[in-house]
């Protein structure tokens, strides 16, 4: 049972700093922010939950079962991520490559504390064990005198998990398993890592946001695990009986002149190469959902559409499908899991290849973060563009990848994987 209260908020950009300073005393801490970016399914600005009441964590064995009974039994707010790995519990396939970070492979809590922002518009959910603290917080929150532009003590020396010429072989690999039909395309990737190194978690995240602006943001605190992420993409959502996916493939540079970066930005809408790639996904998305969907519901609304960022040009697709009023809303993920645009296609053919040629386990990189409401509905991210970091292990990482398909190029591809990477490294050196 939770309790209500509405609150008017004037400057809305200064309260969002205030309350994820404010939400650092506690171990649990989930912020979701869109960065005021223009999009069709955005039901919130921000949202911050904090501190567990009750939590749910575990390897990957039964996951999908077990986030169901959770779910379905507290029928409340939580918030949390699906790591890449439940790949394992969803197909026959294993996860043995280097793994830096050690955290959970799936993670959520229900928080006693709930801030829903929209608009100038502030909603506080709290459990009614706490509700008498309703107003202190706030006040709390609106005293607060965030720090902002702390740099880290020390710059964090960067290290490659896979060096540029072993690379190219890995890409070259991946290609003669295209060539000889194994399939038509995969998501291949790359760890930066950094060992014995400490960084500001909240200070790291907030440079990240500044410079990226992405619309699905999030700085996630376990305790000593921290996801500090400007993704632009979104996963899966559902609204009522809808669900939306949003897959991205197809990357291109910003400009600073404007008519050049217009100009890129036509040449991608129009790329031969990338728009295969973005169909591949979309069409591995519509069969995702088609395990689930209500017959001919499966629609693809947006075809290779390209959306401008901060650093970035992307292109995306949205696909959509309705679902029974009788189906729990973790089947949809599970029979959904992992992305298409994180894997490949076929799917499970694909995955194998990733785990032989790639280095290191994905882990929270290249799954999901975000939350269930009480009504059922949920909104989940594709965790890229991101920076991980174990405070216990001073372990940093952050990992980056790209379609390789038929008409790939290995040195294009290199070149597009430091594109991506261009902020986090920018943030932590």
């Amino acid at each position: 049972m939770r309790v209500l209260r509405t609150y008017h908020i004037e400057d809305v950009g200064a309260f969002k700093d205030k309350l994820l300073f404010w939400a650092q005393q506690f171990d649990e801490v989930a912020w979701l922010d869109s960065n005021d970016f223009p999009q069709e399914y955005s039901s919130y600005d921000a949202l911050l939950a904090v501190d567990a009441l009750t939590s749910l964590r575990t390897d990957y064995h039964g996951a999908f079962d077990d986030l169901t009974e959770f779910q379905s039994s507290t029928r409340d707010w939580l918030f949390g991520y699906l790591s890449y790995d439940l790949k394992n519990d969803v197909e026959d396939l294993e996860s043995n490559n280097h793994d830096g970070l050690d955290f959970p492979d799936l993670y959520f809590f229900q928080p006693k504390k709930v801030f829903q922002l929209k608009d100038n518009q502030l909603v506080v959910h709290y459990l009614k064990m706490v509700d008498d603290e309703i107003d202190t917080d706030f006040n709390a929150i609106h005293d607060t005198n965030p720090v902002k532009g702390r740099q880290n003590s020390e710059p964090v020396k960067i290290k490659l998990r896979i060096h540029k010429d072993e690379y190219f072989q890995k890409v070259n690999r991946m290609l003669g398993h295209i060539q000889r039909g194994d399939i038509y395309e995969a998501n291949f990737c790359q760890e930066f890592y950094a060992e014995e190194s400490k960084i500001d978690p909240l200070q790291s995240y907030w440079h990240l946001n500044d410079i990226s602006k992405a619309p699905f943001a999030c700085f996630i605190k376990l305790d000593q695990e921290f996801l500090l992420s400007a993704s632009p993409e979104r996963y899966l959502k559902k609204s009522g009986n809808s669900i939306i996916s949003q897959p991205i493939k197809g990357t291109a540079k910003r400009m600073k002149n404007g008519l050049a970066d217009a100009a890129i930005a036509r040449k991608l809408s129009y790329d031969e190469k990338e728009r295969s790639e973005n169909i591949m996904i979309v069409d591995l998305v519509r069969n995702d959902l088609s395990k689930t969907a209500k017959r001919g519901s499966v629609k693809v609304s947006e075809l290779c559409k390209v959306y401008s960022f901060e650093q970035v040009h992307q292109m995306i697709s949205t696909v959509t499908s309705e679902i029974e009023d009788t189906l729990n809303p973790v089947e949809v993920l599970r029979t959904t899991y992992p992305m298409g645009s994180m894997t490949g296609a076929p799917k499970i053919s694909a995955m194998k290849i990733i785990e032989e040629l790639e280095e290191t386990k994905r882990g929270l990189y290249s799954g999901a973060v975000g939350y269930f409401t009480p009504e059922g509905d949920f909104d989940f991210n594709v965790v890229i563009r991101s920076i991980l970091y174990n405070a216990s292990k001073q372990y940093i990482s952050y990992s980056v990848g790209g379609a390789i398909t038929a008409k790939s190029n290995p040195q294009k591809e290199y070149e597009e994987c430091l594109l991506k990477a261009k902020a986090m490294r920018e943030v932590l050196e």
